[in-house]
């Protein structure tokens, strides 16, 4: 058969890449309907959603991979935890303001400790004796 007469190459659309591109940012704007968008410029929405994900994969492989980095830590040696519950509780003073993001995580002893937001010294200290005591 000649390809150039086969029906079914003559009905395949091919759709450039600018088309392509300003279908899924319509795709990407909040509350927006991938079918609507797909039904309003006649096309399948499997087919936009196919083109959203070869978008998402494409910028996801030209994104920098960034490392944790991790910085050494020391322990000072803690006074006993008993020493720490029983001292009185210190008076409630304004301290500066903390940036409550960010998540400190210690590993003692085989216990994983996470620590979220802000956290005072003394919570801490007690936490780590307590652990360091454990059977």
């Amino acid at each position: 058969m000649d390809p150039l007469k086969d029906p079914l190459k003559a009905t395949k659309r091919r759709h450039s890449a600018a088309f392509k591109r300003k279908l899924v940012k319509l795709t990407e704007e909040a509350g927006a309907s991938v079918a609507a968008i797909a039904l309003a410029h006649g096309i399948n929405a499997n087919l936009l959603f196919k083109w959203r994900r070869a978008q998402s994969s494409r910028s996801a492989r030209l994104k920098p991979v960034t490392q944790a980095v991790l910085l050494p830590v020391t322990m000072d040696s803690l006074p006993p935890a008993s020493a720490i519950i029983e001292l009185p509780a210190p008076a409630v003073r304004a301290s500066p303001a903390r940036a409550a993001a960010g998540v400190i995580e210690i590993e003692v002893g085989g216990a994983r400790v996470r620590l979220r937001g802000s956290v005072d010294a003394a919570s801490v200290r007690c936490v780590l004796q307590a652990l360091r005591e454990a059977p």
